[in-house]
Order: C-alpha cells, then structure tokens, then sequence
C-alpha cells in the first residue's frame, strides 16, 4: 500500500500558478499511489491568489480509477449566497467500507485569526492488510490552544475506533444503518499538524493510551498500549532528523525550513513500514509531499 500526503496550498505553487493537474502529475512521479491525502483543497473562493476553481472536481476528473471524498472544514455561504469549501480530500482507488468527516475542536482564542479544522477518513480495504483506517487532517497554526485540543480529538477518535475494535456493537439486521461493521485498530493518521518533531502536541499525539480512558470501555485482554500511534519516520529512519516539509523554499512564514508534514501509523502497522520519503525537489506547492508505503 502507498499513500502520500500532501498540503498543496489549494494546487499553488511557488510561481504563484494554480494548477491541479501539476499536483496530480508530480504525485504520480512519487509513486503509482493508492491512496492521496490532500490539504488545503478548495472550491468557490475564486478571490484566493491563483483564482482556484472546484477543485474537488478537477481532481476527480484527473483521477478517474479513484474514488474521491472531500471534507470541507469550512463550509459557508458568502454574502451573494454562493457556496464557498475549503478542506482536505482523500482520493484511492481501493476498495472503500466508510467515510466519515469529523469536525474538530474550535475553543475561542482571540488573540489570533483561526478558522474551522476537519480530519476526514476513509476507511479501505488494503490487500495483504485488510481494513485501514486512512485519516488525514490540517490542524491550527497560529493558536497552540486550538492545535492541543485538536489533538487530543484525533487521539479520541483513535481510540474510540480502536475500542469499537475490541469490543463491537451487538449484530444488527444485516440491510439496515444498524448492520454489522467491519471495525479496525489499524490506522494511518496524515497531514500537515503545524507542530513539529519532540513539541508538546507531538509527544501528546503519540502518548500511551490507558485502560481508564473511558470507563465505558473494557479493552478486556488487550494491551492498550499496542493501539496507539506513532510517528512513521523514525521506524525507517531511526535518530535520523525528519527532512523539513516547510519553508524549504518559501520563507514567508518563518526563516528556517521545519517540519510539521506526518505520517503516524497505529502500533498495529509499525512492523509493516517500509518506507517514508519526502519529495525534496518539487515547489508545486509551499509544502513537500510524503510517499508511506507498507508492506
């Protein structure tokens, strides 16, 4: 299975051109993927630098053997009543069991400009690996309040999965919402978070679960431990530093290049990584793409 994530500053590059069709283009010359993760993908604002189209669309069309499934975070009707999205969107050409679209925590910090966040997921079916969860999302970058408790929900909507795992739901009429579900703890959580490698948020987003999370919820035999996520890079990498994903080019938003582009998987995937790669060289966007693949 290859996956590859990517924020691409709505299809803008570094030349201030917007295409889609050169994102789609260059992230095929990474690999035949299965699954694309994108950031930052938009339809109605044609105000935006570039003058960005539907781009949901675009991409369908450019990706014909891929089912493509967009969560827009933000979701509003501008002042003349038009429709107006910006979000992620995960595009695979695997077999797909469930999408879901899961709004993410906006606590008030008014000291900062914010905006809606989303972590969108597609559940698939991964031949030699069965379900996965592929969970992609973009958290805050201006407010650590905001990013914190954004974390700690993917790490709820982890475990909540991970639970439901464990222990299912009681057989329901087979042809109905209430039918059985093919429920898994394996999952690849992807996406630009805005905090970088050993932060507070990182740490966080990697931390244990314990069996008392949910008092609701018995994980019975099962190691909690052994659900949790993990940053991909260093289980092919080792101590070697995370290549940056930002600022390598584009220094608008600070003077150093970072990294805050991820790939976690869940405990469950880790022995099944066998490469993490960042796209160095593209300036398609002001972000690099990641290439994971597992065996």
């Amino acid at each position: 299975m290859k996956i590859i994530t990517w924020n691409t500053q709505w299809c803008r590059g570094l030349d201030g051109q917007v295409s889609v069709d050169r994102i789609v283009s260059q992230a095929r010359d990474m690999a035949n993927f299965d699954v694309l993760c994108l950031q930052e993908i938009t339809s109605g604002f044609e105000a935006m630098p570039g003058q960005p189209g539907d781009q949901p669309a675009q991409l369908q069309a450019l990706l014909p053997d891929h089912q493509v499934f967009f969560g827009a975070a933000v979701d509003e009707f501008d002042s003349a009543g038009k429709r107006q999205r910006f979000g992620n969107l995960i595009a695979t050409r695997l077999p797909v069991v469930r999408v879901e679209h899961h709004p993410l925590p906006w606590p008030a910090d008014p000291d900062v400009p914010s905006m809606p966040r989303m972590c969108s997921v597609v559940t698939v079916q991964a031949p030699g690996l069965g379900a996965i969860r592929v969970m992609t999302t973009h958290l805050a970058y201006d407010s650590g309040l905001q990013r914190m408790a954004q974390v700690q929900s993917l790490r709820e909507l982890h475990r909540e999965a991970c639970a439901l795992a464990i222990s299912p739901p009681a057989a329901g009429e087979s042809d109905s919402p209430f039918r059985n579900r093919d429920h898994t703890p394996h999952a690849i959580l992807c996406g630009d978070f805005n905090f970088g490698p050993g932060t507070p948020e990182y740490t966080k987003l990697q931390e244990p679960f314990r069996s008392d999370e949910n008092i609701n919820i018995l994980f019975k035999a099962n190691d909690p431990k052994g659900f949790g996520l993990q940053d991909a890079w260093p289980l092919v990498h080792g101590q070697t530093p995370h290549e940056p994903t930002f600022r390598v080019y584009d220094r608008t938003y600070g003077p150093e290049p970072t990294t805050c582009d991820f790939m976690f998987v869940s405990q469950s995937l880790a022995n099944r990584v066998v490469r993490l790669s960042v796209e160095v060289d593209t300036k398609a966007s002001d972000h690099q793409p990641l290439l994971l693949e597992l065996n």
